[in-house]
């Protein structure tokens, strides 16, 4: 367990820049089949400690382009098309992550969905699973469904990052909390490293100054996706991103605690 999450950070400080790109499943392909193998080449080149793929994508991702970048396979899925769009179902295992290589694995809930008690319930059989295998887990856990009046309360927050950790997850990654320096609390309640999920879509908001107010507020890292593949410079906007999570300090006089940012998944 310690050297596979060891891994999950390349720079080996403790702190994380994961990039998402299983939105196929959920909306619909991201890039051209030909160039997703580029788009991780971009991710990986630019400071990324891992991307977070499903099973079948991961065996068709050229394994050089892993020598320095950790491979987490997400085992949730669901359409935008569903009923339901918030329930989540198990669709792989952990074997099945160890066999493809994996360094850890993902799995999501939505805490105030209609399928929450399902989904906690997979969460803790994937938790013990990864026990068994001493295999990291990340758990995404937002506060959404029908049930959620303010997804970016703290007091919320706090609770659902508690919510992962109770249940046997290595890592934590949720939503942010609003005002942004109000992480802090979030972090502070929580026993497992905090990761900020999304990232601004307002083109106001300079990426990399929202990063650095979640990692001023203590947060282990961040994992953007959407910020990333549908940017029209995504390896700037990677590198920018990784010299923020990696080396937040020199950038903390740029947090700006009023900025607004609009919620990406």
């Amino acid at each position: 367990m310690a050297v596979r999450l060891a891994r999950l950070s390349r720079h080996r400080d403790d702190r994380f820049l994961f990039v998402p790109l299983d939105h196929s499943v959920a909306d619909g392909p991201i890039v051209a089949a030909g160039r997703f193998d580029g788009l991780v080449r971009t991710a990986v080149q630019g400071g990324a400690d891992a991307i977070v793929v499903h099973k079948g994508r991961a065996a068709t991702i050229d394994a050089s382009l892993l020598r320095d970048c950790s491979l987490i396979v997400h085992l949730s899925a669901s359409t935008a098309h569903a009923r339901d769009v918030d329930a989540k179902v198990l669709v792989g295992d952990v074997e099945e992550a160890i066999r493809l290589g994996a360094d850890a694995v993902s799995v999501q809930v939505n805490i105030g969905s209609d399928t929450e008690s399902r989904q906690l319930a997979d969460l803790g059989s994937v938790a013990d699973a990864c026990r068994r295998w001493n295999m990291p887990l990340l758990a995404m856990v937002y506060p959404r469904g029908p049930r959620i009046s303010d997804p970016h309360d703290p007091v919320l927050l706090s609770h659902v990052v508690n919510v992962a950790a109770d249940l046997g997850a290595s890592l934590v990654k949720t939503t942010w909390a609003m005002p942004l320096e109000r992480m802090a609390e979030v972090v502070e309640s929580c026993p497992i490293p905090v990761l900020a999920a999304g990232g601004p879509s307002d083109r106001g908001v300079d990426p990399a100054v929202f990063a650095a107010g979640v990692m001023a507020a203590g947060c282990a890292g961040l994992a953007v996706g959407r910020g990333f593949f549908e940017s029209s410079a995504p390896a700037v906007v990677i590198r920018a991103l990784s010299a923020v999570v990696h080396e937040a300090p020199a950038y903390q006089a740029q947090v700006q605690p009023s900025a607004r940012p609009v919620p990406v998944r």
